[in-house]
């Protein structure tokens, strides 16, 4: 057993962890626990080797929380467009769409990821009414096959007034709208009060064949109010939906259609669906588009803020870094005189600049190790229980911030923040290494 004894601290180190061929990891991790965790005559030290490891921990647990609220918010905005966005399209290079989509269909449902293909045709057309509400409005009209749509899309599921009912019945057909723009125009489905509100829908084609065919017969197509849905506001107050039989003729479109929608098992499989795709479909005739690609300038914008949000909370973790720095050559000031008396007993340079450099990864180890532990908890309790609730929260689809968590995003904030806390160490390991043991020795405190 060996002693080292300096002003007032004692430190004993076993003979054999001296021994650099046995072990040399053993000692140095000890001497670099005990100048953290032992009692010193210098009680500021301590102090700021705390506040570093709080920092460490504060940065990170706020890293961790900020990032799995922006997830959060990425995965609530991204299911609901993706509840009436397909997972991938495909569309017509040319404007007037394209036949033989039954190729296309059965093709898709080839790949096993692949849950449902539906035909759609899509078109904007100026929908007059008979209600007393506002002036008439152009809406983005969408023939679909009811009968192929799932249970559990977004615009069916949506449905809460009414039906989604696009049949006719006693020769009219359907139509179903968005709940907002049905209040705003004062238009409803059939109840037990009054009956159902009546529009009809004018295309661009049809306004060219009113004026000029004078003796045609009218071209404007009426329908019947089935149902509204109600999903995101925008989408609400510009889209209406018919079925794809009755788009055709108002577009006067044939049997070409606008495209076909996919759906997937797992819309994170999207990409590698689209490349299987793009193998086997001719790509100057068909684009083929993602989820994300649909709409990707909002998608960019949010992983934008991510990435900053990311930078701004990574500074809280920085300065606790700078914090590291001074402490830490505050502790080789300190232990001067143990340090010489180290390099005198044959410990290389290296091994001293490992022992600070152990200080440095303790630090984080043990900052960012409650930074995480205390991330983790705070976003568990934000999602199982709404603590922080969004203002304003009556205008909104959800009343708290949701969360998201990433182990991805925790590994990473973990590991930048033992990477900044070792870098944080290497100026005072690098300042111990060069202590002349001589000159070191002779200091009388």
């Amino acid at each position: 057993m060996f002693t080292l004894g300096t002003r007032g601290t004692t430190l004993r180190i076993p003979s054999s962890a001296l021994k650099l061929t046995e072990k040399p990891l053993d000692y140095r991790f000890l001497i670099a626990r005990r100048y953290l965790s032992g009692r010193r005559s210098v009680s500021l030290v301590s102090r700021i080797t705390s506040i570093s490891v709080v920092g460490v921990a504060l940065g990170v647990a706020a890293l961790i929380v900020v990032l799995s609220v922006l997830n959060g918010f990425f995965d609530f905005v991204r299911d609901m467009l993706v509840s009436y966005d397909p997972h991938i399209r495909i569309v017509s290079v040319e404007e007037k769409g394209f036949e033989n989509q039954d190729s296309l269909l059965v093709l898709a449902m080839q790949h096993p990821e692949v849950v449902s293909a539906t035909a759609y045709v899509e078109g904007k057309a100026m929908l007059l009414h008979d209600g007393s509400g506002n002036i008439n409005k152009v809406v983005i009209v969408r023939g679909v096959d009811p009968e192929a749509l799932s249970g559990d899309n977004g615009v069916v599921a949506g449905t809460t007034y009414g039906a989604f009912d696009l049949a006719r019945q006693d020769g009219r057909p359907g139509i179903v709208l968005g709940r907002r723009l049905g209040e705003r125009l004062l238009l409803a489905p059939s109840s037990d009060v009054i009956p159902a509100s009546r529009v009809a829908l004018l295309s661009a084609p049809a306004m060219e064949r009113m004026y000029t065919s004078v003796l045609s017969s009218s071209p404007i197509r009426q329908f019947e109010v089935r149902g509204l849905f109600q999903l995101e506001s925008v989408f609400d107050e510009s889209h209406v939906f018919v079925g794809i039989e009755e788009a055709q003729q108002l577009f006067r479109m044939g049997d070409r259609i606008s495209g076909i929608d996919v759906r997937l098992t797992d819309l994170n499989k999207a990409d590698e669906v689209k490349g299987w795709l793009d193998e086997r479909i001719d790509q100057e005739r068909f684009e083929i588009v993602t989820w994300y690609d649909l709409q990707r300038s909002l998608y960019d914008v949010m992983r934008l803020e991510k990435f900053g949000a990311s930078i701004v909370l990574l500074l809280i973790v920085v300065v606790a870094a700078f914090n590291i720095v001074g402490s830490l050559t505050m502790i080789v000031i300190e232990k001067r005189q143990d340090v010489g008396a180290l390099r005198a007993m044959g410990v290389s340079r290296r091994n001293i600049r490992r022992i600070f450099l152990n200080e440095g990864i303790l630090i984080g180890a043990v900052g960012a190790g409650a930074g995480v532990t205390l991330g983790l908890v705070l976003s568990w309790l934000q999602y199982q229980f709404g603590i922080v609730t969004l203002p304003g929260s009556e205008n909104f689809l959800i009343d708290a911030y949701p969360v998201a968590v990433d182990m991805l995003d925790v590994f990473l904030v973990g590991g930048m923040a033992m990477l900044l806390c070792v870098l944080a160490a290497w100026y005072p390991a690098h300042r111990a290494a060069a202590i002349v043991p001589a000159e070191a020795l002779r200091m009388d405190g």
